[in-house]
């Protein structure tokens, strides 16, 4: 997976002069594009679970309780629908700017175990718990199973939005003196910076 990642990264799309930059160097180094892209991304992000958590609320019963499930699901899809896609395209862009920092980013990692727990939710929820939507569908108070995919649909979200913030910020930064167990899961002893236990430092 690495190499992948070294080529993707200094290779691809590499012209032959010598100083010349691949396409993920070009678009890193794109300061207004590269500002604008994550922007679009977060703001994407949040038009996305923004409009699940309408979805989880209803389905939690704490709000719009007058309102069928179906409604308010049916009303606000367009929308999320449009805020996954571009959350998906803008995300894909950003990590293959930087494909190496990411691959070796603690928060990064845990943001992707993160958004496989709430995909996975999504999918168990409109193949197994909504099947019998219409039994519930216009009660104040839907059953457990849909509460229980609500409140994990929400937990989820709020940890991909979390971790993915705390990615810009250098706490477990590779090359830096850190725990075994930060630099196993980061894989640094592979990176370019190296791992560095804090524990084998001298006191």
């Amino acid at each position: 997976m690495r190499d992948f990642l070294v080529w993707l990264a200094t290779e691809l799309g590499k012209g032959t002069d010598e100083y010349a930059m691949s396409w993920s160097e070009a678009l890193a180094s794109s300061l207004n594009f590269w500002g604008l892209l994550e922007g679009t991304h977060v703001l994407s992000l949040m038009l996305f679970a923004g409009t699940i958590f309408l979805v989880d609320l209803r389905l939690l019963g704490l709000a719009f309780k007058r309102t069928p499930v179906s409604t308010i699901s049916d009303r606000v899809l367009p929308l999320t629908v449009f805020g996954f896609v571009l959350m998906v395209a803008t995300g894909l862009a950003l990590f293959y700017a930087k494909p190496l920092l990411y691959y070796h980013n603690l928060w990064f990692r845990l943001k992707l175990i993160f958004l496989a727990i709430a995909l996975i939710n999504i999918v168990v929820f409109h193949w197994r718990v909504q099947r019998n939507r219409h039994d519930w569908d216009t009660l104040a108070k839907p059953p457990a199973k849909a509460r229980l995919s609500a409140a994990v649909s929400i937990l989820a979200w709020i940890a991909v939005i979390t971790t993915g913030r705390f990615i810009a910020y250098d706490w477990f930064e590779c090359g830096k003196p850190l725990p075994r167990w930060a630099n196993a899961a980061q894989e640094c002893a592979a990176s370019e910076r190296g791992a560095i236990d804090i524990e084998e430092l001298p006191q």
